[in-house]
């Protein structure tokens, strides 16, 4: 698993963690008189008051394990190589390089005698009668496509 999924599934148990920490807290928490005109409050018969202080305590932990988790995930990130500068040219080599895909395919379908807006028709089309993905070869480009996509621009 890449460090992007392992970020995700980090947040993911860091969002557990909290949402069951806050609904144990909400559920077990003994009772308080909020008001002197109030009558106090009835005992939660199931009350376990050592079990009860515990719980704060190891949930607590659970999350800031898990924390420490996600920080050793960001961590171990890779660094950016020039800062920003080189950010922004690998971002302008990317999009020469899409750019360059892009011309090879629209000459690819003219060579085949498509169009592109007849080769989207016809996936289209495609994508309306499948939900399997769909390999496509065109020269020597391969597309990967997924059925369930109802819109494809």
């Amino acid at each position: 698993m890449d460090i992007i999924s392992q970020l995700q599934e980090q947040t993911n148990k860091i969002a557990a963690l909290t949402f069951n920490t806050f609904g144990t807290l909400q559920r077990d928490s003994p009772a308080v008189k909020l008001s002197p005109n109030y009558p106090e409050p009835p005992a939660n018969p199931t009350e376990d008051a050592a079990n009860f202080a515990e719980q704060p305590k190891l949930m607590s932990a659970a999350l800031v394990q898990a924390a420490k988790q996600f920080d050793a995930l960001v961590a171990a990130l890779p660094l950016a190589d020039g800062g920003e500068e080189a950010q922004l040219k690998r971002i302008a080599e990317l999009q020469a390089e899409n750019d360059a895909v892009g011309q090879e395919l629209q000459r690819q379908l003219e060579a085949a005698g498509l169009s592109l807006p007849s080769f989207m028709l016809a996936i289209r089309l495609l994508l309306s009668r499948t939900t399997l993905p769909l390999h496509i070869q065109i020269g020597h480009q391969m597309f990967f496509v997924h059925g369930t996509c109802t819109k494809l621009s």
